[in-house]
């Protein structure tokens, strides 16, 4: 029985690894289409707004601290203005993380009309975290097959993974 339960696993584990996919995109570090209502990626210039508008995305979610190097939220506020996007910037401490930014993440996500989201931080750890949480809360998934996608879609701390396991345990 334990094998049955091991090999259903990892099914689970290896349909969500096929569920996303890799992409090349000029101006968009570690782009990944999740699925048909959202993608994400790392650092993305502004340069690539207008070909995320091809692409059909309604809304752009920008982790990024004003901080960060790199991160134009004026002209990327202007591109995604002029691209018919929504633009919503909340500004993530991946080492200070604040429940606040996940709750506003998880209104502007479940908005059909924000469909399809293309969200971004530096490196896409903390896109990845934010995404498990949706998976887990609003999609059911359990944590081992959240955990998988996440990992594969770019999550790599070990502290936003602590955190979001930690947010959908208080809000399950």
């Amino acid at each position: 029985m334990k094998a049955k339960a091991f090999v259903a696993a990892l099914f689970l584990a290896s349909t969500a690894l096929l569920s996303a996919q890799k992409e090349t995109i000029d101006g968009i570090r570690n782009f990944t289409k999740v699925d048909v209502t959202f993608a994400c990626a790392g650092a993305t210039d502004v340069a690539a707004i207008p070909e995320l508008a091809k692409r059909g995305y309604k809304a752009i979610i920008n982790l990024r601290e004003l901080s960060e190097a790199g991160n134009d939220v004026d002209g990327a506020i202007k591109a995604a203005h002029d691209a018919h996007i929504t633009y919503v910037h909340i500004p993530f401490n991946g080492t200070k993380p604040d429940e606040a930014q996940l709750n506003y993440f998880l209104k502007i996500i479940t908005n059909p009309a924000n469909q399809p989201t293309f969200m971004h931080c530096a490196s896409g750890s903390r896109a990845a975290a934010f995404w498990m949480v949706k998976r887990m809360l609003v999609d059911g998934w359990d944590e081992e097959k959240a955990s998988s996608e996440a990992v594969m879609i770019g999550l790599s701390s070990p502290t936003l993974k602590q955190f979001a396991l930690d947010y959908v345990k208080k809000h399950k």
